[in-house]
């Protein structure tokens, strides 16, 4: 008898284990997952019928906000001149998970589920007054924003522009872009429409081009490999290096030519500084053979290559809104060797990668965590948390940056001097890279930053599919994305 009960018991005691596992995995490990789900409507209402906190540019103006409605859901979120901000703000729908922006990198701040908002609820909860999200204050420059999207009009590309000190992004733009509103509609079968058109093809406008895109980067990766070759302590802006007209890419017959003849040199021969100016292919591809693919490998490294790179949030506010990682090949054979130091064959990089480049030459060398929420503020207006300026990597040294930064000023000085400001010294790097079946278009980049002599502003501007070098189709736009960020 006993033997049964015992038996008995340990069946019982197993059922109550397996149970408040059951219930463990549900409710902890498994319940963002649960919550997410499309199928659970229980949750969808949640959401939906919840105050959702404001989205703020630098200056407060709101670039999302929940606005209250007389449907199931009670709520509808709006965005104020959506297609300018979307690639911050992302979209808040009825059908699809918020997947992208700061909706999604923040959403259990601006749902008002998150651990730091638990005395908000349980006031509401007390008090009977509906339970509001945290707003989030992001350092969006509006002005700057509007310069860089009118800028790149309807064109394929993307503008970045971070303060060089801290790593905060002013302007983060992404054309073509989409308007956010259809995708909060509640009708559900408008809304699911606006998404399957908007997510159509590979040009889809719901990708970022900032963050999500790679590019051939072209001449703007110069930059990194005169950084390497200016770390070695070998070279300075006046050592002179092989160049010529036309380089013969090691154990191939493929000739790789110059754009300018300034980029040929002199007999042979072109100092770092004038390579940089004119934009050598024949210089830095021999200059890229010659440091090695460590030497080069390692600097990009250093600079955020081969890294994803999150700029906002954590597991714990959303999903992290994250850059796709830039990449170098790895262990290249020197006829590839010498194409990726100038930016072609398999060196790829987002805008958001090369604006960062830019900020750590302007920064001495030093690379800042790229960040777009300046502080979160709960429904009283308490301050939940405020973003500080982070140091990702010291990735060069001071010497090095204002070498480098004497050879980017040469760049607007002697070859493209419609890039120069009247009484502001500008450095930039232009970059035109070829792409398409037989090199038919170009994708065209310029880096820089500004005033040169103190830098305040680090940008880069990328137009892609265009037929015009870098420093005609996305110089006016770094140049006018400038005058704009100084004049204020």
């Amino acid at each position: 008898m006993n033997k049964y009960l015992r038996q008995l018991f340990t069946a019982v005691v197993a059922l109550f284990v397996i149970l408040g596992l059951s219930s463990t995995i549900i409710m902890a490990v498994r319940a963002n997952a649960l919550n997410n789900d499309p199928r659970n409507a229980r949750s969808l209402y949640h959401q939906l019928g919840a105050y959702r906190g404001a989205i703020l540019a630098s200056d407060g103006t709101v670039m999302a906000k929940s606005e209250p409605v007389n449907d199931a859901f009670k709520y509808l979120r709006t965005y104020s001149n959506g297609p300018l901000y979307a690639p911050v703000t992302g979209f808040f729908s009825i059908n699809q998970t918020a997947d992208r922006g700061l909706e999604a990198s923040r959403s259990m701040l601006l749902n008002g589920e998150a651990d730091s908002l638990i005395w908000q609820r349980a006031k509401a909860m007390l008090t009977g007054t509906t339970n509001q999200g945290a707003s989030i204050e992001t350092s969006i420059d509006p002005k700057l924003q509007q310069v860089a999207y009118d800028q790149l009009g309807t064109r394929d590309g993307a503008a970045v522009a971070i303060e060089v000190n801290t790593g905060r992004i002013l302007a983060m733009v992404s054309t073509p872009s989409y308007d956010p509103n259809k995708l909060a509609t509640h009708d559900a079968k408008a809304a699911s429409q606006a998404y399957n058109e908007l997510s159509a093809g590979q040009n889809s406008p719901l990708i970022n081009r900032a963050t999500s895109q790679l590019y051939p980067p072209g001449s703007t990766f110069k930059t990194i490999v005169a950084l390497a070759a200016l770390e070695t302590g070998d070279y300075q802006t006046d050592t002179k290096i092989p160049a010529g007209s036309s380089y013969t890419l090691p154990g191939t017959a493929t000739q790789l030519p110059n754009d300018e003849a300034q980029a040929d040199g002199v007999n042979g021969q072109i100092s770092l500084q004038e390579a940089v100016a004119w934009s050598s292919n024949t210089a830095f591809a021999q200059l890229g053979v010659k440091l090695g693919a460590s030497k080069v490998s390692d600097m990009a490294a250093k600079l955020g290559f081969g890294s994803t790179i999150t700029i906002d949030g954590t597991e714990s506010t959303g999903t992290p809104m994250t850059a796709t990682a830039s990449t170098f090949p790895s262990d290249p054979t020197d006829d590839k060797l010498a194409l990726a130091s100038i930016g072609q064959g398999d060196t790829t990089a987002t805008p958001l990668q090369m604006a960062m480049v830019a900020q750590a030459i302007a920064n001495n060398g030093k690379l800042m965590q790229p960040t777009l929420v300046d502080r979160v503020r709960a429904a009283d207006l308490t301050v939940l948390s405020q973003t500080k300026p982070q140091t990702m990597a010291n990735a060069f040294s001071e010497d090095s940056a204002d070498k480098l930064t004497t050879m980017m000023e040469s760049v607007v000085t002697e070859a493209n001097p419609q890039l120069a400001i009247d009484g502001i010294k500008v450095a930039a790097k232009t970059g035109t890279a070829q792409i398409g079946i037989d090199n038919s278009a170009i994708d065209g980049w310029v880096i820089g930053f500004a005033p040169a002599d103190d830098p305040q502003i680090a940008v880069a501007v990328l137009v892609h599919n265009t037929d015009v070098y870098g420093s005609l189709a996305a110089g006016p736009i770094m140049r006018a994305m400038m005058q704009e960020a100084l004049q204020q």
